[in-house]
């Protein structure tokens, strides 16, 4: 059965608050969209390059691991015991002949098959498994796993369309361009925001917060509206990116475009600019890059800073961002310290990221007492859902709305994809 939304507009320009705080809508969430038909992001095949190798992570809000059996082929499956429930692997990643569930010692091969288990055939003739007990039967639950140029990504349907074709021109071509060369895993950060998941994919977005949220960019021109860029988004506005171009714009054209916005764009100065150093490494030349995939995937290049980003539901009024940070194989030392420089601009310390979840606590806490409310979603114009070649817009969050609705089974009559 479909829940009730009375959208205000049929292009989802006006988005009902309450969406954000109902604990039915989440729960549909999980089962029409993280175990349906979308493919959701996994982890990076750099992180588990040899036979043995597991990484943990999450679909929506069920554990998942994924690992490489002895023969180097890819699996993913439930992190959950088959006997009482319990996480299988605790660990984010690691290499294993078997996964042994803590509670009960039962034991999982790394195809995500039930092994074996203490005591099955009984002590001395007593207790035990029944004799037709089937562990191939109760093995965890397995996901379909195809890769993009070594990003991985999983599902729980049968349904779901290949892969290559989800992603689009626009998604498998900009996940090459991050990923044509060998990767180097160089750390990861951990982000718990108070706040509906649905709220961080906006966020992702939403061009328009960027440079005034925040301040930190526009002082120092690594992120402007003033700058050439624009957004782009595959055929059915599902996955977007937001790009822009360092030095195509003057500080006198910021300084003019932000006199009325509260941005104080003298506020702060670093004694260290080394942050700031941008080093030119893509032939299309954009300093920023920020594909979006949905549901719960981000690449992002800020200057020299790689990284993708896993949201993960945790409930309906709290999530989690999961950031994997990296560089490239043949970097040479200097760049491998640069990009863990740089990394200072993201995760939970960083000088920008923590705005991001400090904004999306404000309007989840905001918006818990009202039903009728609506956010406005007009910046960029209403109606069709484009491409733009400027990002004062809001048109990829309407993009959003739209898949999700069509996967929740709950589009307004004559809705526009």
């Amino acid at each position: 059965m479909n829940p009730e939304i009375a959208w205000p507009r049929n292009d989802y320009s006006r988005v009902p608050f309450w969406l954000h705080h109902d604990a039915a809508i989440y729960e549909l969430e999980m089962e029409r969209i993280f175990r349906g038909p979308a493919w959701s992001y996994l982890c990076l095949e750099a992180e588990i390059p040899n036979a043995g190798d597991f990484r943990t992570t999450w679909v929506g809000d069920t554990p998942v691991i994924v690992s490489r059996d002895k023969d180097g082929a890819l699996h993913a499956f439930v992190n959950r015991c088959s006997h009482r429930g319990a996480m299988i692997v605790r660990s984010l990643r690691g290499n294993a002949e078997r996964l042994v569930c803590l509670y009960h010692r039962w034991c999982y091969s790394s195809s995500g098959e039930l092994t074996g288990l203490p005591f099955r055939k009984g002590l001395k003739g007593e207790g035990g498994m029944p004799q037709d007990f089937d562990m191939h039967a109760v093995s965890p639950r397995k996901l379909k796993l195809a890769s993009c140029h070594g990003m991985l990504f999983g599902s729980f349907s049968d349904r779901a369309e290949p892969l290559e074709a989800y992603l689009g021109e626009f998604g498998t071509g900009i996940i090459k361009r991050f990923l044509s060369r060998p990767i180097r895993i160089l750390g990861y950060s951990r982000q718990r925001i108070h706040g509906n998941w649905k709220l961080y994919a906006e966020n992702l977005r939403d061009t328009y917060h960027a440079s005034l949220l925040h301040e930190f960019f526009v002082t120092y021109g690594v992120d402007r509206a003033t700058q050439k860029g624009g957004v782009k988004m595959d055929g059915r506005h599902r996955h977007n990116m937001n790009h822009a171009y360092a030095s195509t714009d003057t500080q006198e054209d910021a300084t003019a475009a932000y006199a009325g916005t509260a941005a104080r764009l003298d506020r702060m100065q670093l004694r260290d600019r080394k942050l700031l150093e941008f080093k030119n490494e893509y032939s299309d030349g954009m300093n920023l890059a920020a594909p979006v995939f949905f549901p719960n995937a981000l690449l992002i290049q800020i200057n020299n800073s790689l990284a993708t980003r896993q949201i993960r539901p945790q409930g309906v009024g709290a999530h989690e961002v999961f950031q994997t940070v990296f560089g490239y194989a043949d970097d040479d030392a200097a760049m491998t310290r640069h990009r863990l420089i740089s990394a200072n601009l993201v995760g939970p310390a960083g000088l920008v990221s923590m705005e991001d979840g400090e904004a999306i606590e404000a309007v989840q806490k905001a918006t818990r007492s009202t039903r009728e409310g609506c956010a406005v979603i007009e910046m960029g114009g209403r109606g069709e859902v484009r491409d733009l070649a400027h990002r004062v817009t809001e048109t990829p969050i309407r993009g959003f709305w739209s898949y999700w609705a069509e996967l929740m089974g709950v589009e307004p009559a004559g809705a526009i994809r």
